[in-house]
């Protein structure tokens, strides 16, 4: 149960006890500052607290929006404060502060506002949440009630948290195709308790409907996949909108969303490849081939936003350009469409394999993914190239998070770092790049268990050590993860296919599912500023370098047969251990409540 304390004087005819009890708190009174501070006392630690203008005039889902959010410690709107357990301490100090400074006698101005003003000057960050056309509002005499009445009247409260429930920036197919009644889709849900981790599950368990269909190789089944999709992308807008309707966050929702999308495409990769090896047709490795330059295409994303994050002097006449762009309609929805996000993608895709072939689909997938890249790589590394930005300590910390080096690049780095100070940063992508090619293209220019690509490989443990040998600061070090996230993928893609026999591609899959997987749950620890994978779960599993070291001599050492059986069994060990370490986080209490509002991926 959480807590509401209503200060000052009550006014005759006010709504606010019972919008309060709406929102499910316990209410009680509190005359003076001095009272409220023992009821704020009185209130168990674990539990919400929300010190509230009892003249407060405003829509319960202003009230909503400033005293419920689970995502924040401390939370305020006009008239309003709010703080979870973490944020109760400094809540507790501003109160004390402001009652001994005003002798706890009868309140005259908001408690609440002049306890906000405390925590401001304390320097505490206070969630502000925007409220747009919604009132929240203390009126000081009669005359500014009845016009805060009356602009309460003038806007429909439901109407407004409708529409929020919709993510502020989203795709095409989205925002036209699915929101305009998805959101009413989330309402039913959100009124009939329905929770969005429910409603992910339900996605979840529609999209492996759908590959599963695809798996049987006929029309009809390649029919239904495609419906299916579309069905489960659906239920993926809707968890979202219920999530804000509602602001029904969780820790628990957080993995969850960030995890089932990928695992929803890359199972419809899966199935896809399933149903053309019925119908005669081999196509694991464009389905491999797809899954790494998506997951390749995200990790870009991932390190441009991490290494700009918190960077000073971010500007460049690139982004002012491209600021430009986005204010204009028609080229806002052009570049959004033309990156392929996921709306417009699992459209394309399903649309795609009711009417074609699964070859073809993946043809036109990856040659619209490679596009996508291609344009947005270009235009980041532009604007990386043109602004002069300072990178802090906690976007290098990031990049090197997201590099995963193990055991061995680590090593070297450590060696290289203090005798030589590392590679100068804007050589840093360059040698990564290097480096991965060299292991690729040595795995692909040679035959099948020959020695070479274990050399290649030892020298890209050594290069890679070299990029991350000093912070990840200079203009283009966000290049570095995703230059060595294709370093690994490419070169097990290749050496799979250079086996050349029947199950390699498939292992090849799973063993690239569930390193990519890993990867994923690394970006959003960081994001929900919890720290990357534990050094002993990267140890673990070896490190970017380390696999693809392992992964060459096992070539080189083993017949192909035996290299297929090797890739199983090395796809099941790590998916054992990262799955289990990730959920053992993910529902820890200490785990974050990220939910990406951001672009969609």
């Amino acid at each position: 149960m959480s807590t509401a304390i209503l200060t000052g004087q009550p006014v005759p005819g006010s709504s606010i006890e019972a919008d309060l009890r709406s929102l499910g708190f316990d209410v009680r009174s509190a005359a003076d500052t001095a009272e409220a501070e023992t009821l704020l006392a009185a209130v168990p630690g674990e539990e919400r607290v929300a010190l509230v203008d009892a003249r407060f005039v405003g829509h319960v889902h202003a009230l909503r929006l400033g005293l419920t959010d689970p995502r924040f410690p401390l939370a305020a709107i006009p008239g309003a404060v709010t703080a979870q357990p973490a944020g109760r301490q400094a809540l507790t100090r501003a109160m004390a502060r402001e009652n001994s400074a005003g002798g706890g006698t009868t309140l005259v101005d908001s408690l609440a506002d002049r306890i906000l003003t405390a925590l401001d000057t304390d320097g505490t960050e206070v969630h502000r949440p925007e409220l747009g056309s919604l009132v929240a509002a203390v009126p000081a005499d009669p005359q500014a009630r009845n016009e805060a009445r009356q602009a309460l009247t003038a806007v429909d409260d439901e109407a407004v948290r409708l529409k929020s429930a919709v993510k502020s920036r989203d795709g095409f197919f989205t925002t036209y195709c699915i929101s305009p009644y998805s959101r009413y889709i989330a309402r039913w849900c959100a009124r009939r308790g329905l929770t969005p981790n429910q409603v992910t599950t339900a996605s979840l368990i529609t999209a492996l409907i759908a590959a599963a269909c695809a798996a049987t190789g006929t029309r009809g089944g390649f029919v239904a996949a495609g419906v299916l999709l579309i069905a489960s992308f659906v239920l993926d807008c809707v968890d979202g909108q219920i999530a804000r309707y509602s602001l029904q966050y969780s820790t628990l929702g957080a993995w969850l969303d960030a995890t089932f999308d990928r695992a929803k495409e890359y199972a419809y990769y899966a199935g896809l490849a399933l149903g053309a090896a019925r119908g005669g047709d081999d196509v694991w490795a464009l389905a491999l081939g797809a899954m790494v330059l998506q997951t390749c295409r995200h990790v870009v994303d991932f390190s441009f936003n991490e290494a700009n994050h918190d960077a000073t002097a971010n500007t460049s006449p690139t982004a002012a350009l491209s600021d430009k762009l986005d204010s204009v309609g028609w080229t806002v929805w052009i570049r959004r469409m033309i990156v392929l996000p996921i709306g417009e993608r699992w459209a394309m895709i399903a649309i795609l394999t009711a009417a074609t072939t699964p070859r073809i689909t993946f043809y036109v997938l990856l040659i619209g993914c490679a596009f996508a890249a291609t344009y947005t790589t270009a235009g980041r590394v532009l604007r990386s190239l043109t602004r002069k930005a300072r990178r802090t300590d906690r976007a290098a910390g990031a990049l090197a998070d997201l590099t995963d080096s193990g055991p061995l690049a680590q090593g070297f780095a450590e060696a290289v770092k203090k005798p030589a100070g590392g590679l100068p940063g804007f050589t840093a992508p360059v040698v990564a790049l290097l480096g991965g090619l060299a292991v690729v293209l040595t795995a692909a220019l040679t035959g099948f268990g020959g020695p070479w690509p274990i050399v290649a490989a030892a020298v890209y443990a050594l290069t890679s050590g070299l990029a991350v040998a000093r912070p990840l600061k200079g203009a283009l070090d966000w290049l570095v993860p995703p230059f060595l996230r294709a370093a690994e993928y490419g070169t097990v893609l290749v050496l799979a296919a250079k086996a050349d026999v029947n199950g390699a591609l498939p292992a090849a899959f799973g063993l690239v599912a569930a390193v990519a997987y890993h990867h994923y749950d690394t970006v959003y620890r960081i994001r929900g500023n919890a720290g990357a994978s534990p050094a002993w779960l990267v140890r673990s599993i070896g490190g970017h370098e380390g696999r693809t070291l392992l992964v060459t001599v096992l070539a080189a050492l083993l017949t192909a047969s035996q290299f297929t059986v090797a890739l199983t069994a090395l796809a099941v060990a790590v998916a054992l251990v990262v799955l289990l370490e990730s959920i053992r986080f993910w529902v820890s209490a200490g785990a974050p409540a990220v939910h990406d509002e951001g672009e969609p991926a």
